[in-house]
Parts: C-alpha cells; sequence; structure tokens
C-alpha cells in the first residue's frame, strides 16, 4: 500500500470504523425487535453484527495493531487499551451466546418454535447466568467501542486533520 498515504489509508480506516456502528445498532435494534428468534431471525441479526464487527476488526488487524508501537504516544495506549477492553467484553458475552445457542438448538426452538417452552428450563438452572453473561458482555463491547472510537476519532482529527 506504498502508493496510499497514511493519511488516505487513515480516512479509508476512519470511514469503515464509523460504519460499522449503524450496522451494530440495527443488529441490536433488530434482533431486541424479534419475538421470537428464529433461525432467520438470527441469520439476518448475524449478517449486520459480523459486518459491523468486520468493518472493525479488518482495520484493527491489518492497519491499528501493526502501527501500535510505533506511535508509542498516550493517547494510541489508551485508544488500544479501549479497544482491547471492547474484544474482551465481546468474548465474555459469547460465552453466554455458545450456550445459549446450544439449548435453544438442543431444542429446536430456532426451526419449530414453542411459545409453551420456557427459555429458564432448557438451559438448566444457568440459562439466565448466561443471558446475563451475553447482556452485559454486548453492553461492554458497544461502552469499550464507543470509547474507543471517540479516542480514535480525536487521534485522526489530531493527526491528519489539523
Amino acid at each position: 500500500m506504498a502508493f496510499l498515504s497514511d493519511g488516505a489509508i487513515a480516512t479509508v480506516v476512519f470511514v469503515a470504523v464509523t460504519l460499522s456502528f449503524p450496522c451494530f445498532l440495527y443488529g441490536a435494534y433488530y434482533i431486541i425487535e424479534q419475538d421470537p428468534v428464529t433461525w432467520d431471525v438470527l441469520m439476518h441479526h448475524l449478517k449486520f453484527i459480523i459486518t459491523g464487527l468486520a468493518l472493525t476488526t479488518v482495520p484493527l488487524l491489518f492497519w491499528m495493531l501493526p502501527r501500535l508501537f510505533e506511535q508509542y504516544t498516550g493517547a494510541a495506549l489508551v485508544h488500544a487499551f479501549l479497544g482491547l477492553q471492547a474484544y474482551a467484553m465481546l468474548v465474555f458475552a459469547g460465552t453466554g451466546i455458545v450456550r445459549i445457542f446450544r439449548a435453544k438448538r438442543r431444542h429446536d426452538l430456532y426451526n419449530e418454535y414453542d411459545e409453551d417452552v420456557i427459555l429458564d428450563e432448557i438451559g438448566s438452572e444457568n440459562f439466565d447466568h448466561w443471558r446475563s453473561r451475553l447482556r452485559i458482555g454486548v453492553f461492554g463491547y458497544v461502552f469499550f467501542w464507543i470509547l474507543a472510537y471517540l479516542v480514535g476519532v480525536a487521534r485522526y482529527v489530531s493527526i491528519y486533520v489539523i
């Protein structure tokens, strides 16, 4: 990518990461508004969430991380720390998602939703715990993602705009 300046690449990264947020918002809105969550609903939700994650993670892996140690400044480290916290919360949410998915799949609730099946009863006594992990992890991801984004915007403006 020697033919592109750092400013041009930073702008593409800025736009990509910025576009990820509407994907996250719509994906969250869609899954919250749907009842029941069928396989089609889950797949539609995941299309937006995975797109948002790709728009954030690809620039992270291929542009931000390789340059981190060249930019060993306070703002760069804060940005990296907040981003790492966001991904840690995503992993935490994943520990709940996997168990919820398995329990619903085992009872075929994605294809044949049965309103008589009480979700708290299909995943053992820990189903509420898994749902809490999912909620806390998603909230934490969004919280730290926004903080990292704001620091990233400030860095982008101070380095490439001003």
